[in-house]
C-alpha cells in the first residue's frame, strides 16, 4: 500500500513535469495518476492489484414468448435514447449535495444548465464537483447518496432543452 506521502509527492512530480499519465505497481498495490485536462479535475486511483473490477451489469430484454403481450421494456428504452446521460468520470463515492444534512444540488424533476453542479464524487479525499454537460431536467437520479460509483457508471437521465 502506498504512503500518503508518497502519493503527494508523486502527484507533486507529474504535475511538474510532461507526464500526462503515471502507473505504479508496488507492494500489490497499483497507483494511477492522471494529469487532468482543462475540463476535469485532478483524477488520483489506487486500487489492490488482485482486486478485479466488477463489470456493470444492464438488465436483459427477453423476447415475449408466443400468445404473450410485449414487454414495456423495449417502449421504455426507445423513450429514453433521447436522453442525455451523465457519467462518473472516475471511480468514488456519489454525494448528492455539498455536505451532510445540505440540500441536494438536483433531483428528479431540476432543471440545470451546461456548468451546473450536479453532484461531488469523493475520489482518495478530493472532492470533485461533476457538472452537467446539457441545459435540461433531469429524469432520474440513477445512484444513492454515499454509493460508490465506477468510472463511466451513469449518474443522471437528462432531458435536453
Amino acid at each position: 500500500m502506498f504512503k500518503l506521502s508518497e502519493i503527494k509527492e508523486l502527484v507533486k512530480l507529474v504535475d511538474s513535469s510532461s507526464l500526462q499519465e503515471l502507473e505504479i505497481e508496488s507492494e500489490g498495490s497499483r497507483l494511477f495518476i492522471r494529469k487532468p485536462s482543462k475540463t476535469e479535475q485532478v483524477v488520483v486511483a489506487s486500487t489492490p492489484v488482485q482486486q478485479a473490477f466488477q463489470p456493470i451489469l444492464t438488465p436483459q430484454v427477453q423476447a415475449p414468448q408466443a400468445g404473450q403481450a410485449p414487454a414495456a421494456a423495449p417502449a421504455a428504452a426507445a423513450a429514453n435514447s433521447n436522453l442525455h446521460t451523465i457519467t462518473s468520470p472516475m471511480v468514488g463515492t456519489f454525494y448528492e449535495s455539498p455536505s451532510p444534512g445540505a440540500s441536494a444540488f438536483v433531483s428528479k424533476g431540476s432543471s440545470v444548465k451546461e456548468k451546473s453542479i450536479v453532484c461531488i464524487i469523493e475520489a482518495m479525499k478530493l472532492m470533485n464537483e461533476i457538472e452537467a454537460e446539457v441545459k435540461g431536467e433531469i429524469v432520474e437520479v440513477l445512484v444513492e447518496n454515499g454509493q460508490l460509483v465506477e468510472y463511466g457508471q451513469p449518474l443522471f437521465l437528462v432531458k435536453p432543452e
